[in-house]
Order: C-alpha cells, then structure tokens, then sequence
C-alpha cells in the first residue's frame, strides 16, 4: 500500500465484553448481513453476489511468526490458538493472568486464525478491565470476523460498540474492506448506506473509504458505476479521483483513465497539489499501447498548467525510455521535473540517465550526472560504475577507464568480472600491463571462481608485451592458486623463454604444472 493510500484509509481504529447473546439477539438491527431486514438497493449491481460465500485463501499473522513477544501475551496467544471456544475461558482462567487494555490489542491482532476462541478471549478480558476495552481493540474484533467471513457476529459485535458510542469511520472501513475481500461488493455498498444508523456521517472520507476497498480488490469499474450515482448527494474530490485513478492503474486500463481524468478536470479542474492522481494517470498511460510516446504528450500537458506527477512516474517513465534507447525524452522528463526540483532523483534514477548518456555517446554528460548526483542527495553505487567503467572500456578509452576503477575500488565497489575482463583485454590490447595487473590482482582479492580465462589471457598478454619474468611469475601464481593454466599458454611461454635462452625456467614451469 502507498503511503497515499495510507493517508486515505486507516486501518481498523483503537474491546467491553459483548452485551449476552441473547441480549444482541434482542437487538438486532437492519445490516447488509440480516437478510430479513435487506433491502433493495438504490445502486445498481454489476454482479450479483455467489449464494454461497466463496472466500480468498487468507494468511493471518500468528504469535507464532513474531517474536520478541512479552511472555505474557505469547502465554495467551497460544491459550487462544490451541483451546477450542468453548474451553479457552476455563483455561484462561486457571492462569491466574491479569490483562491490560494493550495486552488485549497484542493478542487479538495475532489471533486472527481463531476467531472463536479470540472472540472469547475479548469477553473474558473485559471482565478485567476497568476502563473496558479499547475502541482499537473493539475494531479488531470486528475485522476478524469480517476477515473470516463471520458476517453475523461482526455484525452483532458493530450493534455493541453503538450501544457504547464507539463506532468509527475506521470501524466501517474494515468492513468495506472485508465484504469486498469476500467478492461481495453489493453487501459493501449497502454497509455505506446505512452506516448513518451508527452514527458515522456518509461524508466525503466514508466514500473514499469505501471507494478505497473496492479498487485495492481489483474492482475499480464497480467503483466508477457507483460514484457516477453517489456523487448526486457527495461532491468527489481530488481525493476520490487519485484512489480510482490508482485502480485503474493498477489493471491498466488506459482508456478508462484517459476518460476519467478528463472528467476530474472538468469536475474539480487543476490543482498542483493532486500529485496521486496525475502519477496513476501517466502511469497508466506509459503501460498502454504506444505508451512511452503518449505519456510523454499528457505529461508536456500537464507541465504546462504547472501540474506534476511524482517520482514514481519518472523513474517509471525513465525506464521504459532506457530500454528503447529515448534519450530525447528522457531528457525532457529529466529537465522538467529534475531542472525544476519538482521531485528529488534517487541513484537508479541518475544510473538511468547516465547509461542512457553513455549509449549516446555523451561521456561529458554522463560524467556530469555522476559528480552532481551527490549534491541531490543520492550516491555512485557498484551499478553507476559499472556503468560508466563500461563504457570507457568499449570506447577504448583506458585512461577514463582506469581513473573509475581506481575510484571504484577506492570507494569498496567491485567492477563486475566481465568488466575485468574487458578492462584486462582492452589494457593489453592497449600495451598497459600494469593496468592489466592491477585488474587481476583485484579480481583475486573479489572472486574465487571462472578466473581461468581472466588468468591466461593476462599471462599470454604479458608475453606479447615482452614482459617475460612478470608473465612467468604470474603463470607460477595461477598453478599454485589451482586455476587452470592453459597448455596453449604454456607452449607460448615455451616459445618466448626457449628464445631467450631460459629453457630452465620453463622446465621448472613445466614441472609445477604436471605435480598440479
């Protein structure tokens, strides 16, 4: 969930022992979940509901999972989880265990898998306590049942919380979440009806609650059809339109988007401040047909009545145009939103843009993206130097190429091997080998396997340089590390140390090589 989301729709809020049961059977009032007091809705439905509740396997959190639990929550934890309903008040109990309003919160959010039990638990707890059970605790109860399909019983636990003036907005947003969750979309929208029975207004926040639930479960058209009809007696916000606009982000329906946005604009017009709503919006776009190409034209649109998406979008954006070599638009989105400081960019935002610099050839650039990212806030990683270590090697540029290793390695990043290996290749090619050195000993020191070819090529490249003794010395160190050497390579030292009279040396070679 996006912190936006968060902001938009909290979980349930901050339990009383239940009234009886026969006193709540006594009660009961209309609730989507009574269905002699159902009524027909005024909202159209798109599907009408299973007959029979078909529920999404659900993994719940247990005591089990999470440690560093005081002993006395773990004790009940585990009370509730192995004790049937009808036992576990006996055995709680025998404990002689005394409760306090947040030892009651622990236990319920990691009972979720028992409950009866937990339910049970919440009705002897409230014995205890004087100043009852918490509202948080309350609204747990009522999303573990909600969660678990127990309709009726959440039901029955909302009609006590009214009776004791505790029902919330929080209270109800679980509730559309776990309806929504159950494939019952209908019994939510008719819980946002009459949540006004509680007590709880049918405002702004209680429909973007609701409208919340609904998209979060891959909903977002029932969500659509029914603000077409809520919005006679609620105004949409900016809100609103950002939590649909994010569904249908989320199912990347472009041509719902484009349709919808138009109709934000007309409805509550342009507002900087919007950021959610135009971030789902271009990034529903960018995962369309011909996508990269009409993002980039609403986004040129949106900059120019000063609206921005967030950070998400760039770096989204910036992808899609690194892997098809775009470097004209990403430019554009870089100026616009970097030049601007309209959003900070992090290192793989930076690494984007410098590799797609260094597959333009821009070297000046992609240097200068890497000296300026430290003042934004954001660092060289293994990934930026690799990048432009790279590149220099390709360019057979050795001498900007050896001042990244060097500072590569200074900063502890280790070039990749095949970085090594290009960077030893293009040094010999270039008649370095003290670059080409330095490169090996480095690969020594970071990796301890596939050195074999690395190893041979540097010593064959010592030997064309005419740097006999080091490439004998070399040769000695790969038998003793046991790495492979090469009897192609052998034979070429043969040569060059026949011709030098030192045929000696090579029989004490040889002889390393065979006793390996």
């Amino acid at each position: 969930m996006t912190e936006h989301d968060r902001k938009r729709s909290r979980h349930p809020s901050r339990s009383p022992s239940y009234k009886s049961e026969s006193h709540n059977r006594k009660r009961r009032s209309r609730s989507p979940s009574n269905s002699h007091h159902r009524r027909r809705s005024k909202f159209p439905e798109r599907n009408q509901p299973p007959p029979l509740l078909v529920r999404k396997p659900v993994t719940f959190s247990s005591y089990a999972d999470t440690p560093e639990l005081s002993p006395k929550v773990k004790i009940l934890c585990q009370i509730v989880s192995t004790s049937d309903a009808g036992s576990v008040e006996r055995v709680l109990d025998d404990t002689g265990i005394r409760v306090s309003q947040g030892d009651v919160e622990d236990v319920l959010k990691l009972s979720y898998g028992s409950p009866g039990p937990a339910v049970k638990f919440f009705r002897w707890s409230g014995h205890q306590l004087v100043d009852k059970h918490s509202p948080y605790a309350w609204n747990l109860v009522v999303d573990m049942l909600g969660k678990n399909g127990l309709f009726d019983a959440m039901w029955d636990a909302i009609k006590s919380m009214k009776a004791e003036a505790l029902v919330s907005l929080a209270t109800f947003a679980s509730v559309f979440s776990s309806y929504v969750t159950a494939d019952r979309v209908k019994e939510a929208i008719m819980t946002f009806e009459v949540m006004n029975q509680y007590g709880v207004s049918r405002n702004i926040g209680a429909l973007n609650s609701l409208l919340s639930a609904i998209c979060r479960d891959g909903k977002t058209a029932d969500a659509v059809d029914f603000l077409r009809i809520a919005k006679d007696k609620i105004s949409p916000d900016a809100d609103t339109y950002a939590i649909l606009l994010e569904g249908l982000e989320n199912e990347r329906d472009a041509f719902a988007a484009k349709k919808f946005f138009n109709e934000m604009v007309t409805e509550i017009g342009w507002d900087p401040r919007n950021v959610p709503a135009y971030n789902s919006y271009l990034n529903t776009l960018l995962k369309g047909p011909d996508g990269r190409r009409e993002a980039i034209r609403a986004f040129e649109s949106l900059c120019d009545k000063r609206c921005f998406p967030g950070t998400s979008f760039l770096k989204a954006a910036l992808d899609e145009c690194l892997k098809c070599d775009d470097s004209k638009r990403a430019i554009i989105l870089w100026e616009e939103m970097v030049g601007r400081n309209v959003c900070t960019p992090d290192t793989n935002m930076y690494n984007s843009m410098i590799s797609l610099h260094c597959q333009n050839n821009n070297s000046e650039m992609a240097r200068r993206l890497m000296d300026e990212m430290v003042f934004k806030g954001a660092f060289p990683d293994s990934q930026t130097y690799n990048i432009l270590l790279r590149f220099f090697i390709n360019a057979k540029k050795l001498q900007d190429a050896t001042m990244i290793f060097t500072e590569m390695v200074k900063n502890e990043f280790i070039p990749s091997q095949s970085n090594c290996l290009a960077a030893l290749k293009t040094s010999i090619d270039l008649g370095d080998p003290y670059v080409a050195i330095k490169i090996w000993k480095c690969m020594l020191e970071n990796y301890d396997s596939d050195l074999e070819e690395t190893g041979n090529m540097l010593i064959v490249g010592l030997r064309d340089l005419n740097k006999i003794p080091e490439a004998v010395k070399y040769a000695e160190a790969l038998i003793e590390r046991g790495i492979k050497l090469n009897s192609s390579t052998l034979s070429k030292l043969k040569q060059s140390l026949v011709k030098q009279r030192k045929a000696v040396v090579y029989d004490e070679l040889l002889k390393k090589w065979k006793t390996r």
